[in-house]
């Protein structure tokens, strides 16, 4: 699942985000629809589009029912970053495939530190 992190301006900020909404080792991220898929979405990611580009991900842990009749996306509150990805922006959330889902940054390369706009330039050169 795919949300944009609304004033985020890069990776620190969403990672500082997180870590000041975190209680404990959960986050909650607030929508007014349950999704339609939400079973099979527990155990999967939700991925963070921030400037066009997907960042980061965290792991979606349940939903939960609020009093107020939204609903809460119970993640954990570990932001794993990914290789940046293009992504239009969009509102609400959006499904996004185990196919088009981008990798996780598991290496010392320091490619997932370079800012998304050179990452992606160097991507489509075949640089990378």
């Amino acid at each position: 699942m795919t949300r944009v992190a609304v004033g985020c301006a890069d990776y620190p900020a969403l990672q500082a985000r997180i870590a000041n909404y975190a209680q404990g080792s959960e986050v909650r991220f607030t929508t007014r629809f349950k999704p339609k898929r939400a079973d099979e979405l527990i155990g999967g990611k939700l991925h963070f589009i921030v400037k066009h580009t997907l960042v980061g991900r965290v792991e979606i842990l349940r939903f939960d029912d609020r009093d107020d009749g939204r609903i809460d996306i119970v993640c954990a509150a570990e932001l794993e970053r990914v290789h940046p990805q293009p992504k239009r922006a969009h509102q609400g959330w959006r499904y996004l495939t185990d196919a088009d889902a981008p990798k996780a940054v598991d290496d010392a390369s320091g490619l997932g530190d370079l800012p998304p706009e050179l990452y992606r330039e160097l991507a489509e050169l075949s640089l990378i």
